[in-house]
């Protein structure tokens, strides 16, 4: 199992140079945030091998947290934001503006049909349907980009509650049904997992088209697991790569524009993460959430080594 993201080599953060105090602020984002909880107690000494094991995740993805968390701080106290962001907005909108192209090209020609009366009378209707089609899909679109914006500034509000997962999963393409776990009740806002649980279903979809795709809710640990099990030919690892930062080579022939980028944000909105696994025959999909009271975070654990200054770091 490894979240869907690019490779990063293990950090381990010793213990002997991070301080015992831990921000006030920062506690109060752990206290509604599980990985800021397994950051927060790696920098009050804890190894990040126990983390990862008391939170049943690999030890590779609380090592990037702690990176980020750490990379974030710096940029923030230096003043010197990541040299990339721009770029990588850039990319964005180039992606943005390949999604787009296909609804606007359709919905300009049926327009300028209808417009020079081009169409015979009894395809008007038809005609009608096709232009309402395409312009649903920009709106759609657009909407995406507002979310992701929003997200990414903060700015969206998640409203959890308890969610039937099987009739979400009925309002997708094709309305299929859970094949196990159905019973499962999820904490989630219902809009905007449904919007996650529709990018994934249709990315199991992908080409070369599989013989089939399950849904699964299971548990694991502290987290509800929603699961798309592809059988079939798998999907490549590459365009799973590209699925996720989808701001490199885009191309008609894999499909691949903002990808799951608009997933992912929201997943993180729900303090989860998605993840990928696989073999020749299956390729797995899922989003983790949190099971809410599953699972108290430890905020203060006893540092294990000395502060700073040579002295024990107390609880935060």
């Amino acid at each position: 199992m490894s979240e869907m993201a690019k490779p990063v080599r293990p950090h381990v953060v010793p213990a002997a140079h991070i301080p015992g105090q831990v921000d006030p602020r920062v506690a109060a984002q752990a206290s509604v945030d599980l990985r800021v909880s397994m950051v927060v107690a790696v920098l009050s000494g804890r190894s990040v091998e126990d983390v990862a094991q008391e939170w049943d995740l690999e030890a590779s993805l609380v090592h990037r947290w702690v990176r980020d968390f750490l990379v974030a701080g710096t940029a923030a106290i230096t003043n010197r934001p990541d040299p990339d962001e721009a770029r990588q907005r850039d990319r964005f909108l180039a992606a943005f503006a390949h999604e787009l192209r296909t609804p606007v090209a359709v919905a300009h020609g049926w327009a300028m049909m209808l417009a020079d009366g081009d169409v015979p009378g009894e395809q008007v209707p038809d005609s009608l349907t096709r232009l309402s089609d395409a312009l649903g899909r920009l709106a759609e679109h657009i909407q995406d980009v507002e979310l992701s914006a929003s997200t990414s500034l903060g700015r969206i509000r998640v409203t959890p509650e308890p969610l039937d997962v099987a009739a979400l999963c009925r309002s997708l393409d094709g309305s299929p049904a859970v094949r196990r776990g159905a019973d499962l009740v999820v904490r989630a806002d219902p809009r905007l997992i449904g919007r996650v649980l529709r990018d994934l279903w249709a990315t199991a979809h992908l080409d070369p088209e599989p013989e089939s795709v399950a849904i699964d809710v299971v548990e694991t640990g502290p987290w509800h697991e929603i699961r798309f099990v592809r059988e079939g030919a798998p999907i490549s690892p590459l365009v799973l790569k590209a699925l996720l930062d989808p701001f490199g080579s885009n191309d008609d022939a894999t499909g691949v524009t903002i990808g799951l980028y608009l997933a992912r944000v929201l997943t993180v909105a729900h303090r989860g993460f998605l993840g990928a696994e696989g073999d020749d025959r299956h390729t797995v999909l899922f989003v983790r959430l949190p099971r809410d009271g599953a699972h108290e975070p430890a905020l203060d654990p006893e540092p294990t080594g000395p502060g700073p200054s040579g002295d024990k770091g107390g609880k935060p």
